[in-house]
């Protein structure tokens, strides 16, 4: 099953798709126009791909991998056309399930919406179960045409990098493995910048990311992770680089060496070339940031930096003399200090220009435990979880069963009683120690259950980790909505206590937060986008364990405040 996510929302707050790698020249981001009407066509189809010394067939977007691009102004419209063409794949808008049913081989669907309050970087992606391992993209937003100038310093070039990863064996097959005996999933075999895994792995040199940058010059870097189940580290190699923007809301700017991003989060960097053409290469690489107890892929992916020489320097006798390749320094894997500090360094402009829209009175207030837990065994089998369960994972202990109807169309077509409950908890049903010694019995109960909320209601949510087989970062996605991240901690939340410390001035505005491993975060948000909007653990495996849950929120009075009849192609139950 394929299932591409471009959900249309009265905002564009939470778009994915599939890209491939382009360079963005600057006639086209100083284009004028204002308002266009932009059209795509996606063909999903089988594709076969040589990685790693050998070749198999993957699901992609018009044959690529990564696929095409998506690029469009604050303001445009966006008309893409999606044909299921893949012969043994289905393809679904949004999250499965969630948002629709999926598209039929041999169907279509035309995603339609307009891009209103973000510009920066996004990206489309496969829904369903693991297929978004290769079904991945960029989406580049442009400021507005009158906007001539990015709020920090013009980059000379802009270069999409998207990072993701790669399994010689199918990975459809390991979730479905995993999901049958009750044990952790097979981990990949290499990561990838742009598709590549670059010169750490064996005979795969020739398949390596390579940037070309001029002396004194500055390069727009848009970092996306589109990796399954792994946070990454990434640094270049002996250069300094700039965030300025992270998950399409621009930031307060600051340096760092190193930048931590999860699956799901996207981050533009700045990167000024030196004034001087060096006498090496640099390395661009990526490896995990993991703190779980399970077994991950620890191996590193790596693009080159190049530095073009003078057409004087090029005719020398040394044009073909090959560098030497400088490494990039990356901390530990479980430097769960570094990712505290780089997170706490991401503030929201706050300004006239690009305001901090904190949501002050909080109209409802909700507790959230997130982390692993275990199912019972079926009967007459052998399972690979602790003392013979089922490995699994839940928000409030509620595991989330996929139903067979979409939940939107269950809710506008007032069948919602047939398809889930809305008794979602708004707190642990047990109180615990969530940081400490975990309880005796670690069982999760399985359920379809949603929160209502009324239209404009402002949300605080508290996401806790816990220790339960073991803390873990978890990086937490929510549809529909941008949020704001008011506070972040190690160990239990303390209500009488934190919020005093709350930041409601400049907090970073985001789609996606990793919930740090033994820790909690807080965010706030205003549910005035109506429809049913997923929120779910961004490392796949945990989603597919059942880390995830749904919003509904209501219609409002208004005539803009209503979530319009569904189209007349979407694809039937």
């Amino acid at each position: 099953m394929v299932s591409v996510l471009l959900t249309s929302s009265a905002s564009f707050r939470a778009l994915f798709l599939v890209l491939c790698a382009v360079w963005l020249p600057p006639d086209l981001a100083f284009a004028k126009h204002a308002g266009s009407t932009r059209h795509y066509k996606f063909n999903i189809e089988m594709q076969n791909v040589t990685r790693l010394c050998q070749t198999k067939s993957i699901v992609t977007v018009n044959g690529q991998f990564p696929g095409p691009r998506i690029i469009a102004r604050e303001g445009d419209r966006l008309v893409v056309k999606a044909w299921s063409k893949a012969t043994k794949e289905r393809l679904a808008d949004g999250p499965a399930q969630i948002t629709q049913c999926p598209i039929q081989t041999g169907q279509s669907y035309l995603y339609n919406f307009t891009i209103t309050g973000q510009r920066g970087t996004l990206f489309w992606h496969a829904h369903i179960s693991w297929l978004r391992v290769t079904l991945y993209g960029p989406i580049v937003i442009l400021p507005k045409p009158w906007v001539l100038h990015y709020p920090f310093p013009q980059p000379f070039m802009e270069v999409p990098i998207i990072f993701g990863d790669w399994w010689k064996a199918d990975t459809e097959a390991i979730i479905s493995q995993a999901l049958q005996t009750g044990g952790a999933p097979n981990i990949s075999d290499a990561y990838t910048i742009n598709g590549l895994p670059g010169p750490s792995y064996n005979r795969s040199a020739k398949d390596t990311f390579k940037l070309k940058v001029k002396p004194g010059k500055t390069y727009l870097l848009r970092l996306i992770n589109a990796a399954l189940n792994n946070e990454l580290f990434f640094s270049v190699a002996n250069h300094t680089l700039t965030v300025v923007e992270a998950d399409a809301v621009y930031i307060k700017p600051f340096k760092t060496q190193i930048v931590l991003i999860t699956p799901g989060q996207t981050t533009n960097v700045l990167l000024r070339a030196k004034s001087k053409v060096p006498s090496t290469s640099f390395a661009m690489s990526a490896r995990p940031y993991a703190t779980g107890p399970a077994a991950f892929d620890n191996t590193t992916t790596a693009g080159i930096l190049l530095y073009e020489k003078s057409s004087s320097s090029s005719n020398s006798t040394n044009k073909n003399k090959k560098l030497p390749l400088l490494k990039a320094a990356l901390p530990k894997f479980n430097d769960s200090t570094f990712a505290m500090k780089f997170n706490q360094k991401i503030r929201s402009l706050a300004n006239a220009k690009f305001p901090a829209n904190v949501p002050k009175k909080v109209d409802r207030r909700f507790f959230f435990t997130v982390g692993l837990g275990t199912l019972p065994c079926p009967q007459n089998q052998t399972c690979q979880g602790p003392n013979n369960t089922k490995l699994a994972a839940s928000v409030n202990n509620v595991s989330f069963v996929q139903p067979n109807i979409a939940l939107l169309q269950a809710h506008f077509f007032k069948k919602a009683k047939r398809v889930f409950t809305t008794d979602f908890p708004a707190n642990p049903p047990i109180k615990f120690n969530y940081t400490g010694t975990p309880p005796s019995n670690i069982m999760v109960n399985n359920g379809t259950k949603v929160v209502v909320l009324p239209f404009n209601t402002s949300v605080e949510l508290v996401m806790q980790d816990t220790s339960i087989i073991g803390a873990e970062s978890h990086p937490l996605h929510l549809h529909g909505f941008n949020f704001f991240v008011v506070g972040r901690g190690i160990g239990n939340f303390n209500p009488s206590k934190d919020p005093a410390n709350f930041n409601l001035v400049d907090p970073a505005e985001r789609n996606t937060v990793g919930v740090p491993s033994g820790g909690r975060v807080a965010i706030r948000f205003l549910a005035d986008n109506p429809g049913v909007w997923f929120m779910h653990c961004h490392l796949e495996v945990h989603t597919s364990w059942g880390l995830k849950m749904a919003w509904v929120v209501n219609d409002g009075k208004g005539r803009k405040q209503k979530f319009p009849h569904p189209p007349s192609d979407l694809p039937k139950c």
